[in-house]
């Protein structure tokens, strides 16, 4: 019973009055931990013995059930369970347990002042019965440590639920059987990977596992799946998992199940579980790659708090990284957003659905000095080797500043102080392994290939390089192999450490596809595995996919006798692999060569990442289009806000663009338009069109419909092959109102009209045929009155169609939003819809509204 412990705790305080408060203290904590582990894991009668003899406290807790070992665990701070022999092995001097045929009792004792103490271990006791070896591929243990405090933490507070199965769904002898599977699984898992050394960011595992646990392990799945749904309804305490730790023990526990009853192995890289549910990202949070990433980077933890920041993002938004580590993320959000933000984030931590990790989202981010800067937002989730989950944000500058409603309050946000955080360690038994070579020689090394990357901005040059120095320092051959953005796979670089050395049939260019089923060592780091240490090289044979075949096909014209297979990973993405050859005349690679071989990875990948960045920067064209957008005119009576986001697939650029100028007798215009294409003629046109509308607009202040046709003469003159969609506005009405709407369309979707009331309808008067189509039709224009505090929508098709969707379905989908958003100020209703119905679009979004508000 749970109260026993309470009772135990109570029992050998009353025996050491005499004994000094701090060791008394000391020893009613652990006993009150060997009791409560006697309550939950061996679920019998337990004896609690205490005495003093010779100085020292002796305090002994028996249970009936010897043939169930202690499960020690690895001390992890964020971990809500597992601590009770960890604070026994660091307060108490001596430690062990002993098993007798009927009893297994552990003890400790204490004295204020010790000596050196004895040399003291728990006993392992092995699970009885045979025992079954299971395979498990490309575990990511910082994930796996993660996951495994996640379901234990459940477990602890299900046994400790009153009226259990009524709140829960779960059985109390599935409980038991629940929490017996779970600490077999904990301890076999425990010594596979103490067998191994930790030198990468995921593990191979041989775990022998009893032979009849299957059936146990399918009712740990069902108890922790009925937990989690438990969570998400607000019936525990415990927080439901995120994605990707609520897909790990999913994985974990069908692999030991299915291997049990003879099944294949199958990798955790090879898993498509729900979204976000398996991370391309498999190495351990390091603050140091967010410190050293190139693209704009922030990490927060689950409190909300900037753990880490790097320059780019700092200087993005005006500030230093130090000043902004210890705030709150919202500082980084416009105050009309940050509501929003932490509804968001809440919703998340307690329902464990991800609705926007992953998705790349327009949005803007606040400045240190208050203006807005145009931004895309990504954010992924990432395991710390501390058990703690951290969520990394990318911010992908959209340069273009947002337009800005005339009427909007200029300020000033000031920020909170920062309070104090602690940073956490990412030194790992990984980290701490010792290399065959001198600290001088690593940095030496890591200096060259530095060199190497940034002599010049051709990466195919910058690679060659790189080979050069590793295969003069580290090893024979040297191979890289990228991962271009449609996933094609091409060798990108092969060197010997004799230049004039060649080998047959091996040749730079394009190699077969990753499947997704090989599981051999390139496939698998290209999947995100590794980095690999490859001593049993198979034969060519033996290839499971035509990548394989090739992979080991090098390897056997090189004589290879020892690899070392990287990933090149930047981002959050796997750019490639580096692959490095020993043979027979060198001294094979070891695990300690593993941890320099990542290193050096990790840097090439950097390298990889700039140069692609670099060509990428040559393309102005998105600069100048985002130039052209103009600067919304001052009118204090009409509310305006715009904006512009490309598309987030693709770095080419359209012909989207929207357009507001007020006419010399007062009347203000509003465009918008697409030029067909989605390229740097596209870009040129839609700057034309928009120059000639403007001076027909001013030259012919005349109806909006013989202002189009105008423009479809000057446009068949001189771009006679080019189309567009158009909308022309034309606002009338002094500052008090009446506001008229006289418009005309070209092709384009109708303008959209939201009262203050929700209500809403598409203007669909003044329709006539796309510019460029037939230049001797009519163009109408239609008349509609603008009623005070609606607002009128202008934008363009990115916003609303989606492959595969009716369009009348998008377009009930867009009424329904701004219906919502009627009464929201027009820089936030405009956000909102971006944010909304923007991420990830395909095309490009423009977007104007305008909204008539009565002075006085």
């Amino acid at each position: 019973m749970p109260q026993s412990v309470a009772l135990a705790r109570r029992f050998v305080r009353s025996l050491l009055d005499g004994v000094g408060p701090a060791v008394a203290d000391t020893a009613a904590l652990l006993t009150g931990e060997l009791a409560t582990n006697a309550v939950l894991h061996a679920r019998t009668e337990f004896e609690v013995r205490a005495w003093v003899g010779e100085g020292r406290v002796h305090v002994r807790v028996s249970d009936q059930r010897p043939e169930r070992g202690l499960v020690p665990h690895d001390h992890r701070p964020y971990a809500c369970t597992g601590r009770g022999l960890t604070l026994v092995e660091e307060l108490a001097p001596s430690h062990g347990v002993h098993s007798t045929a009927d009893r297994k009792t552990v003890w400790f004792e204490l004295w204020p002042e010790p000596p050196a103490p004895p040399t003291s271990a728990w006993e392992t006791v092995p699970p009885s019965g045979r025992n079954v070896n299971v395979t498990l591929t490309d575990v990511p243990y910082a994930l796996y440590w993660a996951a495994q405090q996640h379901w234990e933490g459940l477990l602890r507070e299900l046994y400790l639920t009153r009226e259990l199965e009524a709140r829960t769904g779960v059985r109390r002898e599935d409980l038991a059987v629940a929490q017996d599977v779970s600490n077999v699984i904990c301890s076999c898992m425990k010594v596979a990977v103490q067998q191994e050394t930790p030198d990468s960011s995921t593990l191979s595992l041989l775990v022998a596992f009893p032979a009849g646990a299957a059936a146990a392990v399918a009712v740990l799945r069902g108890v922790i799946d009925e937990a989690e749904v438990a969570g998400r309804q607000g019936a525990l305490l415990s927080l439901p998992a995120l994605p990707q730790i609520r897909a790990f023990p999913h994985w974990l526990f069908d692999q030991v199940g299915r291997q049990l009853a003879g099944a294949d192995p199958t990798a955790w890289t090879l898993t498509s579980g729900e979204p976000n549910g398996t991370p391309t990202e498999l190495a351990p949070w390091d603050a140091g790659e967010v410190e050293t990433a190139s693209a704009p980077t922030v990490a927060a933890d689950d409190l909300n708090r900037i753990i880490a920041v790097n320059t780019a993002a700092a200087e993005l938004l005006g500030w230093s990284p130090t000043e902004l580590v210890g705030r709150p993320l919202t500082v980084l959000m416009p105050e009309h957003l940050r509501e929003r933000h932490v509804a968001a984030f809440s919703s998340l931590l307690l329902t464990g659905e991800a609705r926007t990790l992953g998705l790349s989202i327009p949005l803007p981010a606040q400045h240190r000095d208050g203006r807005l800067v145009p931004v895309r937002l990504q954010v992924q989730t990432q395991e710390a080797v501390d058990g703690r989950t951290v969520f990394v944000a990318q911010l992908t500058s959209r340069s273009a500043p947002f337009g800005r409603s005339p009427a909007r309050e200029e300020g000033r946000y000031t920020s909170p102080q920062p309070g104090p955080v602690s940073l956490p360690s990412t030194t790992t038994k990984a980290k701490r392994a010792s290399v065959s070579r001198s600290a001088l020689e690593r940095l030496s090394l890591m200096a060259d290939i530095g060199s190497a990357m940034t002599s010049t901005p051709v990466l195919g040059e910058r690679l060659r390089r790189v080979c050069g120095v590793l295969t003069q320092r580290l090893a024979e051959w040297c191979t890289v192999v990228l991962v271009d953005e449609q996933g094609h796979t091409e060798r990108a670089c092969f060197a010997h450490r004799d230049p004039q050395l060649q080998v047959s049939g091996v040749s730079i260019g394009r190699l077969p596809a990753v499947s997704e089923t090989a599981q051999g060592s390139l496939p698998r780091v290209l999947r995100g595995a590794g980095p690999l240490l490859v001593t049993d090289i198979p034969e060519p044979g033996r290839a499971e996919s035509p990548l394989d075949a090739q992979q080991l096909q090098l390897f056997e014209q090189l004589d290879a006798d020892s690899a070392i297979v990287a990933p090149l990973r930047a981002r959050r993405e796997v750019l490639g692999a580096l692959t490095l050859v020993r043979t027979r005349q060198e001294h094979p690679f070891t695990k300690d060569d593993v941890l320099l071989v990542a290193e050096l990875a990790r840097n090439i990948a950097f390298g990889v990442d700039n140069a692609r960045m670099f060509q990428q920067t040559r393309h102005t064209a998105e600069r100048l289009q985002r130039a052209l957008l103009p600067e919304l005119p001052e009118a204090g009576h009409l509310r305006m806000a715009a904006r512009y986001v490309p598309s987030s697939t693709t770095a080419e650029v359209g012909g989207d663009w929207y357009d507001a100028f007020v006419l010399p007798p007062g009347d203000t215009v509003l465009v918008i338009g697409d030029v067909a294409g989605h390229d740097l003629k596209a870009a040129v046109t839609m700057s034309a069109l928009r120059n000639m509308l403007r001076g027909i607009a001013v030259d012919r202040p005349e109806p909006p419909g013989d202002v189009l046709r105008h423009l479809d003469h000057a446009s068949q003159t001189l771009y006679p092959h080019s189309t567009a969609t158009c909308v022309y506005a034309l606002i009338k009405g002094d500052e008090g109102g009446p506001w008229d709407l006289h418009h005309s369309s070209a092709g384009h979707l109708p303008p959209l009209l939201t009262t203050a009331e929700g209500e809403t309808r598409y203007l669909d008067g003044g329709a006539g045929l796309l510019i460029g189509m037939d230049v001797d039709l009519p163009r109408p224009t239609a008349q509609d009155r603008l009623p005070p505090h609606s607002t009128l929508l202008l934008y363009t098709d990115g916003l609303v169609e989606r492959r595969g969707e009716p369009l009348d379905a998008a377009m009930a989908r867009l009424r329904r939003h701004t219906a919502a958003l009627a009464r929201q100020p027009v820089d936030v209703f405009c956000d909102e819809l971006i944010i909304t119905l923007g991420a990830d679009s395909t095309d490009d979004i423009a977007l104007l509204a305008l909204r008539p508000t009565p002075t006085g």
